[in-house]
């Protein structure tokens, strides 16, 4: 394989409007523009990326670009971890931002309407190793389980609010439309879950209305975490009285979430949480699987390389 050729995977929105053959054709004359020597190949859905990435490792492709959002960037890093650290450390991953959410790729400043400077950018191939906050669980089989992530996790009302978020977007498409109704639709939700979490020397052992462990800016709740000083930022929002509720929505939308009273921030390497049954999960955007009991979140520094803005 040629070491400037790039594998690319090609992962199309399910929200209902998008035209996948018509946006990749914009993707591509974008990479013939800038005589990117490349090889794609599209997902069938969300379980083949980690296949495809397989695939393309095993066929030696050193530049391996995700055309998708948080979670097929979540797929992907997976993947490189399961690979020898021999061949992850030789391989580059970058992204194009496609997917329902991409607070990933923003974090970085690569935006959705900006392909052909975002494909400027990943030629220039500035690399900048970056870490990978890691859960590790047990599942319902009793099976030792782990995951790693980008940008960040998500337990209780938040990741159930990115659940209703991400299954309205696929049917109204539209970010502002997807946010409100998923507002509306959290009048029917619980908004207070019993936890116990334990943060460097603190345990707190109360009702929790969501926690957010960010690796990076995690949708706006750890807004100063970044991926590559070993620590997590971790924000802990206990549950505020009506009036507070609408002031902490009004400071997550101006981007000043740790201004509110409820929100308790720290910053750490390690967090462990036992949270009720039932209490959501969100990976970097995607519900997974409810651990059963306790769970430790720890943090992985400098294990993937990502083609960052020249």
């Amino acid at each position: 394989m040629e070491q400037t050729r790039w594998g690319i995977i090609y992962c199309p929105k399910h929200d209902g409007l998008s035209r996948p053959a018509k946006h990749w054709k914009k993707i591509e004359r974008c990479l013939a523009q800038n005589d990117v020597d490349f090889d794609f190949v599209q997902s069938e859905n969300s379980k083949s990326v980690e296949r495809l990435v397989t695939m393309m490792i095993d066929n030696g492709y050193k530049t391996i670009v995700i055309v998708g959002g948080d979670s097929a960037l979540n797929d992907a890093v997976n993947c490189l971890m399961r690979a020898e650290k021999k061949v992850r450390d030789s391989i580059a991953l970058g992204i194009i931002p496609n997917g329902v959410m991409n607070d990933f790729a923003h974090y970085w400043g690569f935006r959705e309407s900006e392909t052909d400077q975002t494909v400027k950018w990943l030629k220039a191939r500035r690399v900048r190793r970056i870490d990978l906050g890691c859960i590790r669980y047990t599942n319902r089989k009793d099976e030792k389980c782990y995951r790693y992530f980008l940008n960040c996790i998500n337990v209780g009302l938040i990741a159930t609010i990115m659940n209703l978020r991400r299954q309205t977007r696929r049917v109204f498409g539209s970010r502002t439309i997807s946010f409100v109704i998923s507002l509306l639709l959290l009048l029917f939700q619980r908004l207070e879950y019993k936890m116990r979490i334990k943060i460097n020397e603190d345990v707190i052992q109360r009702k929790i209305m969501t926690i957010c462990v960010g690796n990076a800016a995690g949708y706006g709740q750890t807004p100063n975490a970044v991926p590559y000083n070993g620590l997590l930022d971790v924000s802990v929002v206990y549950h505020p009285e009506m009036t507070q509720l609408i002031e902490g929505i009004y400071l997550f939308l101006r981007g000043k979430f740790l201004n509110h009273r409820s929100v308790h921030p720290y910053r750490t390497k390690e967090v462990e949480i036992l949270a009720e049954s039932r209490t959501l999960i969100g990976i970097d955007g995607r519900q997974m699987t409810t651990p059963v009991g306790a769970y430790r979140i720890t943090v992985e520094q400098e294990v993937i390389n990502f083609l960052i803005p020249a």
